[in-house]
């Protein structure tokens, strides 16, 4: 199983959010084309996550060909953008969360047990959720190579995980895509075992150690 940890962040109060990814964030890339006969194409993604006393800090960072970024409101069809994602379970192995980020920072953030009964986030969770994003005035383009990041604060509680109960490890992966990029693209952190493009499969969720 693939594994990475998960550091708490120290001294936030005396260095800004991006030094204390750099220097204590485990890093994490995005670089496993799980379907090369129909999706070869392979932009560069990767990216570092951490902790908070309350938050999952997940900070994608992307390079790569065409960019879409057509979702202007959270809860739409991020997929279909140049797009990076998230989904962890819930400890209870009950169901399990997705949050798909557009350029934007716009979020499609939902839960279920699988792919098909899926329940998107109310606008107050939604709130909740910190997006950073870079660069801020994004121009889409078809063609060129483009390069863009963005960071989200998750709060635990979304994630159905008391802060001050934290267990050892969730299970969780990483994504990049674009449905309707002219290049489009299925990329994991742990590698999936389907037969064609699927990232709603909790059993090939790589395992993160809570630090």
């Amino acid at each position: 199983m693939t594994t990475l940890e998960v550091p708490l962040l120290k001294n936030l109060a005396d260095m800004d959010l991006d030094t204390a990814l750099e220097t204590q964030g485990g890093r994490f890339d995005v670089n496993c084309v799980n379907w090369p006969s129909e999706f070869p194409y392979a932009p560069l993604c990767a990216g570092r996550i951490a902790r908070t006393e309350d938050s999952l800090v997940v900070d994608f960072r992307v390079s790569g060909m065409d960019l879409r970024a057509q979702n202007l409101q959270d809860n739409g069809t991020q997929w279909e953008d140049s797009c990076v994602e998230f989904f962890v379970q819930d400890p209870s192995g009950k169901c399990y969360y997705n949050f798909e980020t557009n350029p934007r920072g716009k979020v499609l953030a939902a839960c279920g047990p699988n792919r098909n009964e899926r329940v998107k986030r109310p606008a107050s969770e939604m709130e909740e959720i910190v997006r950073l994003v870079t660069p801020e005035e994004i121009v889409e383009s078809e063609g060129g190579i483009r390069a863009w990041r963005v960071t989200l604060l998750i709060p635990f509680e979304l994630i159905g995980v008391d802060p001050d109960n934290l267990p050892a490890s969730l299970r969780a992966n990483f994504y990049k895509c674009g449905d309707c990029t002219p290049h489009p693209h299925f990329l994991s952190w742990s590698p999936i075992g389907t037969p064609h493009p699927d990232f709603h499969c909790p059993e090939y969720f790589g395992e993160l150690l809570l630090k």
